[in-house]
């Protein structure tokens, strides 16, 4: 193993062990499945329309989840580094991704196939614990997105993101692509900018 891909490893292992605690025997398994991703900026993890099969660590830079609607993109997610990123509707359901993944800057990944990882879920206690524990907490994630975005104003999504874990990204992300996410133009989001720098 390349001294990039043993880092990457340590790094995937360590993600994985907040979600489920592997044996030795039970990690090894997905160790030779493992593999360095390296992407330019722009460059598509997961495009839109076509079947994904790919999970990945995020070992350094950023990826924008977005998917096309007449005409106009629309984010939905940013995954940094030392996440977990992957078009997970398309691998479950082996159907078209419904969003296209993107990295923001050059970037580099741990990647795994999906059809492995569902493999190690059937056959080790350990991995199925991390498979739902992991879905649990997509699946959290997804219902504080919807809840956000109907019931808290733009501003107040805003906030959320000053305040909330993933603050960091407002730094690495250029501010169009964050008015996207929260759903607002460039225009009202430098206006939100200037009234909370003013409290």
């Amino acid at each position: 193993m390349t001294d990039a891909l043993n880092q990457g490893a340590v790094g995937l292992r360590q993600q994985i062990g907040h979600f489920a605690h592997l044996t030795d025997t039970e990690w090894n398994a997905i160790v030779p499945h493992l593999s360095i991703v390296s992407f330019k900026k722009h460059q598509c993890f997961v495009k839109q329309g076509v079947v994904a099969n790919q999970v990945a660590l995020v070992l350094d830079g950023l990826f924008r989840q977005f998917y096309m609607k007449d005409g106009d993109e629309r984010t939905t997610y940013f995954f940094l580094e030392e996440q977990l990123v992957g078009a997970y509707m398309s691998c479950v359901t082996g159907q078209p991704s419904p969003v296209t993944i993107e990295a923001l800057s050059d970037s580099t990944c741990i990647a795994f196939s999906y059809t492995v990882l569902t493999t190690l879920f059937s056959q080790y206690n350990g991995w199925q614990l991390f498979g739902r524990r992991f879905a649990e907490y997509i699946m959290v994630s997804l219902e504080e997105r919807m809840v956000g975005l109907l019931t808290r104003s733009p501003e107040e999504r805003y906030l959320d993101l000053l305040t909330g874990n993933q603050k960091e990204f407002l730094q690495q992300v250029p501010q169009h692509y964050i008015a996207n996410y929260l759903g607002i133009t460039p225009v009202s989001l430098s206006r939100i900018r200037k009234r909370v720098s003013r409290k």
